[in-house]
C-alpha cells in the first residue's frame, strides 16, 4: 500500500468507495442527499487535500481521506484559526481491517504538524465504533462542545444523527 494525493482520474472511484463505506455502517441504508456530497470527490479536492490509499500496482484505490488544511476551506466544520480537519474517512469494505484507515489518519496528522496547526479537529457517529477506537487509541480525544447534531434529510429533529466531535492536540 502507498499513499499520496489523489489523481483527478481516481475520484468516481473514491467517491463510489466512500458511498459504499458509510452505507455499510448504516446496514446498507441509503443516505438521501448526503450520499452525492459524499461522491463528490472532485469538488473536495479543489479546494482540500483529498489523499488515498492505493494497491502495489498504484491503480486500485483501496480508501481515501479529506484533510481540510484550515477553518477558511468550504469542506471545514470548525472556527478555529489554529485547527486542521479530517472529513470523509473511508476504506473500501474489501479491504477493512488491514490498518489502512490508520495509515489515512497519521498522513492527516504528519500533514497538519509540517503545516504547524496546532490542533487536528474530526467528526464521527455512534455506529462508526471502530473508527472512534481508531481515534482514541491515536491521542484524539472527544469534545462535547463541538458535537453537532444534523436533522436534515435522512435525519430530523425527532431522529438526529449525533456527530461526535473529536481534537488531537499537536
Amino acid at each position: 500500500m502507498r499513499l499520496r494525493s489523489i489523481l483527478p482520474d481516481e475520484c468516481d472511484a473514491l467517491g463510489e468507495i466512500t458511498v459504499a463505506a458509510f452505507r455499510q455502517l448504516m446496514g446498507g441504508a441509503a443516505l438521501g442527499g448526503y450520499e452525492e456530497v459524499l461522491r463528490d470527490v472532485a469538488s473536495r479536492s479543489d479546494d482540500c487535500d483529498v489523499i488515498v490509499a492505493v494497491g502495489a500496482n498504484d491503480h486500485v484505490v483501496m480508501g481515501g481521506v479529506t484533510y481540510v488544511p484550515d477553518a477558511t476551506r468550504s469542506m471545514s466544520e470548525f472556527s478555529d484559526p489554529e485547527a486542521a480537519g479530517i472529513r470523509m474517512l473511508a476504506v473500501d469494505p474489501e479491504h477493512q481491517g488491514a490498518g489502512i484507515g490508520g495509515a489515512l489518519v497519521e498522513a492527516c496528522i504528519a500533514r497538519a504538524r509540517a503545516q504547524h496547526r496546532k490542533r487536528i479537529i474530526l467528526h464521527s457517529t455512534p455506529v462508526m465504533e471502530v473508527a472512534r477506537a481508531m481515534y482514541e487509541q491515536l491521542g484524539f480525544d472527544t469534545a462535547p462542545a463541538l458535537d453537532v447534531w444534523v436533522t436534515e434529510e435522512p435525519y430530523s429533529a425527532q431522529n438526529p444523527l449525533h456527530l461526535i466531535a473529536y481534537v488531537l492536540t499537536l
